[in-house]
């Protein structure tokens, strides 16, 4: 999501409570500076959230936990961009926004049906469970904590390497996340350390869709096979 001359903006600071920004619409940027609750951004509607700790804070984001669980519950558009680490079922449902957090707790992205995540710290265990469309990108993703059952970890194409790039330098414009400056100082070696969380039945369908486009057939005919193929 972009600016537009209708945009508006607002900086908040402090502790939030539950469902900070729920079911925000595209117009609409809220940036938070301090902490908050479980739910932000439950059901977020295409506006953008930001959350950040006070500059005064003594200690390292990255390290510390920022806003609760269940953190993009059911959102289906927008942009997400949170300093900090999480609780547990990060974008549980999303089925549309982009998110990006420095770490998650247990049960990250279950049942995530669209959206892209980008996770730029470590995760808890059961990662990916009935994730059945979207992509998360991990870095340093440790293969034991995601259930292997619908998703694969697949190597990142050119297209993930741009949309990787793009997405840590917002992140750290967004925040001043410190995660993201140290990665985008060394890029390359950055790229290499993040792991590419794909469901199965997504990537066959993607991989049809691919293939009609390529050989003049049916999109829609094409995609009905691979579903139930």
């Amino acid at each position: 999501m972009r600016a537009c001359p209708t945009h508006h903006r607002r900086t908040l600071g402090g502790s939030a409570g539950q469902s900070f920004g729920a079911f925000l619409p595209r117009g609409i940027t809220l940036r938070l500076v301090g902490d908050t609750n479980d739910y932000f951004g439950k059901g977020l509607s295409g506006g953008r959230l930001t959350l950040r700790p006070d500059p005064a804070a003594p200690f390292p984001a990255e390290e510390n936990v920022i806003a609760g669980n269940v953190i993009a519950y059911g959102a289906t558009s927008g942009e997400m961009f949170i300093r900090g680490v999480v609780g547990e079922r990060f974008c549980v449902r999303n089925s549309g926004a982009l998110a990006v957090v420095e770490g998650v707790g247990d049960h990250g992205c279950e049942y995530m049906t669209g959206g892209r995540v980008v996770v730029l710290g470590g995760v808890g265990r059961n990662f990916a469970a009935g994730m059945s469309g979207g992509v998360a990108y991990v870095l340093d993703l440790p293969r034991h904590r995601v259930n292997p059952e619908m998703v694969d970890i697949d190597p990142l194409d050119d297209t993930d390497r741009e949309f990787l790039r793009d997405t840590v330098e917002r992140h750290h414009a967004e925040t001043g996340s410190a995660v993201a400056h140290a990665l985008l100082t060394d890029w390359d070696a950055a790229l290499d350390r993040f792991g590419k969380v794909m469901p199965k039945d997504y990537k066959r369908v993607l991989q049809a869709r691919e293939a009609a486009e390529r050989d003049g057939r049916d999109i829609d005919e094409a995609i009905m096979e691979a579903a139930h193929g």
